[in-house]
């Protein structure tokens, strides 16, 4: 009985998998890679910082899992992806009673662009824009090492949610302004500039077809 109950849930889950991807759905990393991030160097402003942030290994772990390849110098890629002012904030929501914080919202925020360099020459992709993060959580003096360890998963997720929608946000830019490097339509669409044909009555043979008959 437990072979057949796993047996099911595999299966539904394969439908709902499917079904999901008939109708444009994608999961993270799976969707259609843009020509802009086929080639491209991430870059993170900041020279105070020793390692990469969470936000720029998301970023780079995403690119690569979509095809796309991550260079270690700007000279060798198609495209830079520049991020800059990335930058923390503790907002105080709630205080107890002994006047001690409670309750806080972690604020991330991050700043973007996108050039490409041909024969020496830059061309500006994405305009400087900013995307930024919160999330809400409590906080307990009776619990500070575990409150702490949660705020240290809450930063990183906080980052990695910063990435896909920074990426996501790069994606819909290029698809409105450099349609050149936007992902590849999806098969079951149709181009917006596709000359409609005429409609054709079933049982009736239209009269420039091959083989039609010439009018009497």
């Amino acid at each position: 009985m437990p072979v057949i109950r796993k047996m099911a849930a595999v299966g539904l889950a394969a439908m709902v998998a499917v079904a999901l991807t008939g109708c444009g759905f994608h999961l993270a990393g799976s969707r259609p890679q843009p020509l802009a991030l086929k080639s491209v160097y991430v870059e993170l402003v900041d020279p105070y910082r020793v390692t990469a942030p969470p936000v720029e290994e998301a970023i780079k772990a995403r690119i690569a899992r979509g095809g796309g390849v991550v260079k270690s110098k700007p000279e060798d890629a198609d495209t830079v992806l520049r991020l800059s002012n990335l930058a923390e904030a503790q907002e105080v929501l709630s205080i107890g009673n002994d006047g001690r914080a409670i309750e806080y919202r972690l604020v991330t925020r991050v700043t973007f662009e996108m050039r490409r360099t041909v024969n020496g020459k830059a061309t500006v992709l994405i305009a400087p824009e900013s995307q930024s993060v919160s999330r809400d959580y409590s906080f307990s003096a009776q619990q500070i090492l575990a409150k702490e360890a949660e705020e240290a998963r809450l930063r990183r997720y906080i980052q990695d949610d910063l990435a896909e929608r920074v990426l996501l946000r790069v994606e819909a830019l290029l698809a409105k302004d450099a349609p050149g490097l936007a992902p590849p339509a999806e098969p079951d669409q149709v181009p917006a500039d596709a000359v409609p044909r005429p409609p054709v009555t079933p049982g009736i043979v239209p009269a420039d077809a091959p083989g039609a008959a010439p009018p009497a």
